[in-house]
C-alpha cells in the first residue's frame, strides 16, 4: 500500500448510534467515537446477503473500524466488532433503554466535537444496561453523568434564587433555572414540580456516587415514577422536544400492562 493510500485510511473505535438506508445496498451509519465525537460515514455494501461488514455495523454495536477519507463522507473499509451486547438484542426493553440512550446521546452533541468521557460514558452505559436488574436506574445514572458532560447537571443542593442550601423542607425542581428552588424563591415560578424527599435523596445519590454504588440501591415503583417525570420534563425543556424513543417505551409498557391484565383474568 502506498504512502498516499495510507494517509487516507484511519482506524478507530465507535458505537454506531443510527443508520439508514442509502442507494441499493449501502447504509450512511452515525457513529460516536473516543477521538472524533459524533460522525458520519458510508458503509458500502452492507446490505449485501453476503456483505462480511454487516454483522459487524448493527446498531449499538462496539466495532473496531478502518476508515477511509472521502469527498463528501468517509468510507467504512473495515469492521471488526469488539461488543455486540447480546443481551440487549435479546430483550425488547433494554433495547428500547438502550435506544433512548443512544437518542440522547445524539440530540445532545453536535458532529465533530471530541470528547473521551462521553464515549466511555455511553459505552459504560450499555453494559450496564445489558446487565442491570433496574434497567430505570441504570438509565437515571447514564441522564445525569450526560447532563454534566455537556454542561447541563442540575443543581440539587442548593436554591438556585437565593442560594442557601436546600435540606430538608419541600423544594421545586425547575426545568427553566436547571434545578432546585427553595419554596419561597419557587412560589410564582412556572413550571416547577414539586421534590420528594425520597426522590431528592436518590438523585443527590446518583449524581455524586460512581455506578457500582448507585445500582445497589432499592428504590420503589412511586420514586421511580417521580425521578423518570423529572428528567423528562428537564430534558425535553432543554431539547425543546419529546424524544422519539420516550413514546416506544411507553407504548412497551402499555403492552406489557394489557399482557399482564389479561393473563389475570385468564386464570
Amino acid at each position: 500500500m502506498g504512502s498516499a493510500s495510507r494517509a487516507r485510511l484511519y482506524r478507530t473505535e465507535a458505537i454506531i448510534l443510527r443508520r439508514r438506508d442509502f442507494g441499493e445496498a449501502d447504509r450512511i451509519l452515525t457513529l460516536y467515537a473516543p477521538g472524533s465525537g459524533k460522525t458520519r460515514v458510508l458503509a458500502k455494501g452492507v446490505r449485501k446477503p453476503k456483505s462480511r461488514k454487516s454483522g459487524h455495523v448493527e446498531l449499538l454495536t462496539h466495532s473496531d473500524l478502518l476508515i477511509a477519507k472521502g469527498r463528501n463522507l468517509d468510507i467504512v473499509t473495515q469492521a471488526e466488532m469488539i461488543h455486540s451486547f447480546l443481551p440487549i438484542r435479546r430483550d425488547l426493553v433494554r433495547t428500547s433503554y438502550a435506544y433512548y440512550a443512544a437518542e440522547l446521546l445524539d440530540r445532545f452533541t453536535e458532529e465533530g466535537e471530541e470528547n473521551r468521557p462521553l464515549f466511555d460514558l455511553f459505552l459504560s452505559a450499555l453494559f450496564w444496561l445489558s446487565d442491570a436488574d433496574d434497567l430505570d436506574l441504570a438509565l437515571r445514572c447514564f441522564e445525569l453523568r450526560l447532563l454534566g458532560y455537556v454542561g447541563y447537571r442540575p443543581q440539587l443542593f442548593s436554591c438556585l434564587g437565593c442560594e442557601r442550601p436546600v435540606e430538608g423542607e419541600s423544594s421545586l425542581f425547575s426545568p427553566m433555572y436547571g434545578g432546585l428552588l427553595c419554596s419561597r424563591c419557587g412560589e410564582n415560578e412556572r413550571g416547577c414540580r414539586v421534590v420528594s424527599r425520597r426522590a431528592l435523596a436518590t438523585l443527590r445519590y446518583l449524581q455524586t456516587r460512581e455506578y457500582a454504588a448507585c445500582r445497589r440501591l432499592t428504590v420503589d415503583g412511586p420514586t421511580h415514577e417521580e425521578l423518570e417525570v423529572l428528567m423528562r420534563r428537564y430534558i425535553t425543556y432543554l431539547l425543546e422536544r419529546r424524544l422519539k424513543s420516550v413514546d416506544f417505551i411507553d407504548a412497551l409498557r402499555r403492552e406489557e400492562a394489557a399482557s399482564a391484565v389479561s393473563a389475570l383474568k385468564a386464570t
